[in-house]
């Protein structure tokens, strides 16, 4: 059957097997990165509430998707990585190597808002960011996208 090729030649993302540093404790940090976006978005849909003098709490969900869904966005499209993953030092990178653009950041959001919207895809994503070569979730797999280290550069 031929030799296996190397994935990261195709794909441009680092070789966990040869780069393991790039993937190195990434599950445990994008774990503490979600606490700080979430704590993040609350305060961002509290202040709405607050400056709707209390009507917006009659909305609070649809509050909580939209600042949501926005925040990670324009986060991950200006820099590769919400304030959370910049606080534990990783980023997000294309199945080529290359950084986020706009429109792999709203998918990879839409992707993230829908694995969360459900238990069993959430689930999934879990145990696959956990048990991963390059600890990718299942919005990861389907992007071809991985989260690596910020300190280890490409």
């Amino acid at each position: 059957m031929g030799t296996m090729m190397n994935t990261a030649t195709y794909t441009g993302l680092p070789d966990p097997d040869y780069q393991s540093e790039f993937y190195a404790d990434v599950p445990a940090k994008r774990a503490l990165a979600w606490v700080f976006d979430t704590l993040i978005v609350v305060g961002l849909v509290l202040l709405l509430i607050l400056l709707t003098v209390g009507i917006g709490f009659f909305f609070a969900g649809f509050l909580w998707l939209v600042v949501g869904f926005v925040y990670r966005v324009v986060t991950l499209a200006n820099g590769s990585a919400t304030l959370g993953m910049r606080l534990m030092s990783i980023e997000i990178r294309r199945h080529d190597g290359q950084r986020l653009d706009l429109g792999t950041a709203v998918m990879h959001t839409l992707g993230y808002t829908l694995s969360m919207s459900f238990v069993l895809p959430q689930i999934a994503s879990i145990i696959l960011m956990m048990t991963g070569d390059r600890g990718q979730g299942l919005t990861d797999l389907v992007l071809g996208t991985a989260a690596i280290n910020r300190s280890a550069r490409m």
